[in-house]
This record gives C-alpha cells, sequence and structure tokens, in this order.
C-alpha cells in the first residue's frame, strides 16, 4: 500500500515535508539540549521495567506495571534505554522527529482534503510554542507518538470513504478488495494510536465531522464501518478512566466537582485554549487552579460565550460554508476527555495544560490558515507577496517563540523557576523548588519555599495534594535540620490533610523508630504498605522493624515481597537479615556461655 498514491502533488509535498522537517529541528535545538523534567523518573529513569526482557513483557501484561497502561509507548522507552541509556539528547531528539512526523503527515491529510494553506497550517502546527510542551517533555512522548498512529489511522480511513479519489462521482466506503485494506490498515493504526494514548478515542468522532463537513451528509454505511472504532475508543476510554482512579490516584476530594462546576470548567478551558492559540504568551508549565463557583455569575460567560460561536457557525454555514464550524467541532470533540468531564490526575494542580490541546488545535489552526489562503486567493492582484511575507513574518515569530519556550525545560530547577516567573501562586513550584534544595543539602532555603507554598493558601484554591505535599516537604526539611519533634508535627498535619497519604505514614515511621517506638514505627509502615501494596521503600522498613522485634516469620514474608517489587532493594535487606541473625546467634551463644560459666 503506497502512501502517496496522488501523483499531482507528490514532488511539492515531499519538498514541503523536507521544509517542516527542518524547520522543526531548527526551532526546537534549545529543547535538545534538555534534560529530565517532572515524571520523566517514573516514565524512564526510575522506571525499573526498561531494564529487562521480563519488564517488557509486564509493560504489555500488567496494567500496574508502568504509571499508565499506554505499552507502545513505554516499548519506545523499553528500546531507547537499550540504545542509549539514560541519556536525555536520544529521548528529546526522537521526540522531536515524531512531532515533525505529525506534521508531515498533516500537511498530507489536508492535501488529501483538499484544504486550502495546508502548507501554512502544517507549518504553523509544526512551530506554534503551545506545542513545546509536548514535544520538550519525554513523557509526553505519549502525544507525538499517538499523534503520529492517530494521523496514519484518519489518512487511511479517509482514503477507504472515497476521499481524495480522482473519481469524485464515486462516494461512499469502497468495496474493491485493494481499497478495503485502507480500512483495516486503518483499524491497526487507531489502534496503535489508543495503546499510545487513550484521548486518540475521539478520531471516530472527528471522522464524522470530515465527512459531513465534505459531503453534508454521513450514511449509513460510515457509521456501521465505524462503529467498532467507536466501541474500541470507549473500551479504552473507561479502561483508562478506572487506571486513573485506581493507580494513578485521581479520586478524591480534589475532584469532587458537581455537573454543574464540571460544566463551567470546560467552557473556561475552550476559551482559554483558543486564547493561547491566538496569544501564546505567558506559557506555563503549572497554570493557575481555577476556584470553580456556580454563585458567580461571570464564570457562565466562559461556556455561553463558547456555545455562541458554534450557534453562530452553524446559523452561517449556508453563506460561509460548513468548514469553519468543522475545524470549532473537531476541536471541541478532540478537546472533550480534557474538559473536566472526566477525573485526570493533572486536574489536581490545574484544570488546563498546553499539552491538552495538542490534537485538538489542528482545528482552529487549519481554519486560521484557510482563510488566509482564501484572502490570497481573493485578493492576490498586487498583494500576493503581501500575504506570502506576512505568512512568513508569522511563521519566523512563532519559531522564534518555540525556541526561546524550548529552554524553559532545560532541568527541573530552570522549569520550576520559570513557571514560578509566570505563575508566582504555583504551590507546585514551590514544592518542587524546595525538595530540590532539599536533596543538594540546603534545608533553610528549601524550608522558604514550603513557607511561601502555605502563604498561596488564603488566596487561591489548593488542592488537598498540594497542602499535603507542603506539610510533607517541610517535615523533610526539618528532620535534614535534626528537628525530629518539629518534623513528626509536619507530617502529622499532612495525614491529617490526606490520611491515605503513604509517604508521611513511612517517614513518620522511620522518626518514631529513631526515638526508639519501634511498635508506633511498625503500625505506621504496615498503614503505608496497605494504602499502596507496590510500595518497596515501607516492606523495607517493615522488614526492617519486624527484625528488631524478633519477628523472624514476618521479616521473611516482606523480604519475599520486596524481593518481587524490587530486586536490588531485596538484596540489601537480605545481607541485613543475615547480619542480624548472625548477630542474634552470637548474643545466644554468648548467654550460653555465661550460663555454663
Amino acid at each position: 500500500m503506497v502512501l502517496d498514491s496522488t501523483p499531482q502533488y507528490r514532488h511539492p509535498a515531499v519538498w514541503m515535508m523536507l521544509l517542516l522537517l527542518a524547520i522543526t529541528l531548527l526551532s526546537y535545538t534549545s529543547a535538545l539540549k534538555g534534560g529530565y523534567i517532572w515524571d520523566d523518573d517514573d516514565y524512564v529513569t526510575a522506571n525499573r521495567t526498561l531494564k529487562t526482557v521480563g519488564g517488557l513483557v509486564r509493560i504489555w501484561t500488567e496494567p500496574g506495571a508502568s504509571p499508565q497502561y499506554y505499552p507502545l509507548l513505554f516499548t519506545s522507552f523499553w528500546v531507547e534505554r537499550h540504545l542509549w541509556g539514560l541519556n536525555p539528547f536520544g529521548y528529546h531528539l526522537l521526540n522531536v522527529l515524531l512531532h515533525a512526523c505529525v506534521a508531515c503527515l498533516l500537511y498530507y491529510l489536508l492535501l488529501l482534503l483538499e484544504v486550502p494553506g495546508a502548507w501554512l497550517a502544517a507549518l504553523v502546527f509544526a512551530v506554534h510554542p503551545v506545542n513545546v510542551e509536548t514535544a520538550a517533555w519525554i513523557s509526553e512522548r505519549k502525544n507525538v507518538l499517538s499523534g503520529c498512529f492517530y494521523m496514519l489511522s484518519a489518512i487511511a480511513l479517509l482514503r477507504f470513504y472515497g476521499l481524495g479519489r480522482r473519481d469524485k462521482r464515486q462516494e461512499g466506503p469502497l468495496t474493491a478488495r485493494p481499497e478495503q485494506n485502507w480500512y483495516w490498515a486503518g483499524v491497526l493504526f487507531f489502534v496503535c494510536a489508543l495503546l499510545s494514548k487513550t484521548v486518540t478515542c475521539m478520531l471516530p468522532a472527528a471522522l464524522l465531522i470530515v465527512l459531513w463537513w465534505k459531503r453534508g451528509r454521513v450514511t449509513q454505511g460510515e457509521m456501521l464501518s465505524l462503529a467498532p472504532l467507536f466501541a474500541a475508543g470507549a473500551a479504552m476510554g473507561l479502561f483508562t478512566a478506572w487506571l486513573e482512579r485506581t493507580h494513578v490516584g485521581a479520586a478524591g476530594s480534589d475532584w469532587s466537582l458537581s455537573f454543574a462546576e464540571r460544566f463551567l470548567v470546560a467552557g473556561r478551558a475552550l476559551c482559554f485554549y483558543v486564547w493561547k492559540l491566538l496569544w501564546p504568551a505567558h506559557l506555563c508549565f503549572n497554570y493557575e487552579r481555577w476556584v470553580i463557583d456556580g454563585k458567580v455569575w461571570q464564570q457562565y460567560l466562559y461556556p455561553l460565550a463558547a456555545a455562541a460561536v458554534l450557534t453562530a457557525l452553524w446559523l452561517a454555514r449556508r453563506r460561509i460554508g460548513r468548514g469553519p464550524l468543522a475545524a470549532m467541532l473537531f476541536f471541541v470533540v478532540s478537546l472533550f476527555p480534557a474538559l473536566g468531564f472526566f477525573d485526570v490526575f493533572p486536574f489536581r494542580y490545574s484544570y488546563v495544560a498546553d499539552h491538552f490541546q495538542y490534537l485538538a488545535c489542528i482545528g482552529p489552526i487549519t481554519l486560521f490558515a484557510a482563510g488566509a489562503a482564501w484572502c490570497c486567493s481573493k485578493y492576490r492582484h498586487g498583494r500576493l507577496k503581501l500575504f506570502r511575507a506576512a505568512g512568513a513574518l508569522v511563521i519566523g515569530a512563532l519559531a522564534l517563540m518555540t525556541w526561546r519556550q524550548g529552554n524553559m525545560y532545560a532541568g527541573e530547577w530552570t522549569l520550576w523557576n520559570e513557571t514560578l516567573k509566570r505563575n508566582p501562586f504555583s504551590v507546585m513550584a514551590h514544592n518542587n523548588l524546595g525538595s530540590i534544595l532539599s536533596k543538594r543539602g540546603k534545608p533553610l532555603e528549601a524550608m522558604a519555599h514550603f513557607e511561601e507554598a502555605l502563604k498561596v493558601r488564603p488566596d487561591f484554591e489548593i488542592t488537598n495534594y498540594n497542602i499535603s505535599m507542603t506539610y510533607y516537604n517541610r517535615g523533610v526539611a526539618l528532620a535534614a535540620l535534626g528537628r525530629i519533634d518539629e518534623a513528626m508535627e509536619q507530617y502529622g498535619e499532612a495525614l491529617r490533610v490526606r490520611p491515605d497519604f503513604e509517604r508521611a505514614l513511612n517517614n513518620l515511621g522511620s522518626l518514631l523508630a529513631q526515638k526508639g517506638r519501634i511498635e508506633e514505627a511498625v503500625r505506621c509502615w504496615a498503614t503505608a504498605a496497605e494504602i499502596k501494596p507496590d510500595y518497596a521503600g515501607a516492606h523495607y522498613n517493615l522488614l526492617l522493624g519486624y527484625t528488631q522485634l524478633g519477628d523472624s516469620i514476618a521479616a521473611h514474608r516482606e523480604h519475599e515481597l520486596i524481593r518481587k517489587l524490587d530486586p536490588a532493594l531485596a538484596e540489601k535487606a537480605r545481607s541485613m537479615i543475615e547480619r542480624q541473625e548472625t548477630k542474634s546467634s552470637a548474643e545466644a551463644r554468648r548467654r550460653g556461655e555465661n550460663r555454663v560459666e
């Protein structure tokens, strides 16, 4: 199956794709020099499944073995780990290349759909700074990888439906056996997209929008052919939502919004994303988490504005065409999983993030490019050079902004400092900067950030997670200063806010053990291990506690659990048990000798 079977634009398309690749790489040279940042430890550097063949098997067979069940994503990381280890350059380069591939596939898709200004849309998508968070953040490989499969699936299925076919008189799904291959290729690519990131489940709905835009109707045959894709997308979406609640942790008071409040979040998020596309200034890794209150009438203006725009485009569709409405419907549908109607872990920090609109932004960008191309065709006499110059200026400005934005992802320290400059009320940034300073042996400087995090509290809504993390981090810093009693108080405050905070329980147990209160410490560690059964650190501390209490059976049980969770830690535990048993035997012999004497 040859992808480009449309000779009339083969050679221009190849040159345009090479240009897209070159401009994308140039725009992201700053990001290529970046290191690891937030979440990259769970995804790459500390991910034990990437080290062995057994880990690769677990990636595919155990949903809880990796942070999220995206097996194709973690397989790509597994391959890289064995090619260039933990050198971040290789991971960054592949991210940028995949982003360039998405832009090239977008260009081909828009040519297939005969969208004017396809080259401009692809260039804007490639260098728009809202996409820097996706391309420069290693953990967001899931966006660019799933985006490639998403585009390939869309191209194959639209070819199957006859779009881009030379004979315009034929419509509907193709039935000849060679052409049926387009359908099965589209299904295969769609499954690959789902296994890379579940947000691509909205592709079937996006295809219905495209078919309606091009033909003014959707046939029963087209609906039936898309039904399996809808079913697969829904199943994977529900499975991911379940994992978000049970494994990732997207459950609790931080997500306790009513339907009306979720509606307000969705309306405000739509307006936010459109504004960031139009005016991509002050892009931030962690935006302010809005206070949603149904009693504040102004908050209803956002969903009303979004509804008004869609209604106006519907009413004007006969005069201006279905294209503008289709572009905005694509935008809304693609964003739907991230609009607040489903609980996802990042909502703990903010209801919006740049990477949420990676695929969705294609709609407004394409609308802008098509509008610019229409203006060029209408006013081309004497003004064509002016429009071309304006287009080059826009691309150049966006590319420069992308290059500057890429510097933000140089490393964790740079990321959180820049975040704090752009969002001074980011509790997340204060907590992470404080944690970095604690690890660097600067507990007093760390404490200053934790104090600032708590000062934000009276003016802005802070999630229970952020409050508990601040108390927890203060406990870590105070313990490093040797102020054990104060540290225990901070861990107690963290547990008051979030009783299931397993790390606070584990650290509190360690401090209790230092004070000789072993039985209380064991209770803390046991609770932490019960809350998070795969918490190897808590099981290790339990082993130490049971050993000190003389319960060898319980200690060996914990050792077996650790051996399954962390073989390296289990080896350390085994050595410790052997030393303890040797010490106990020596003491027993001495006691025996004393009795003999």
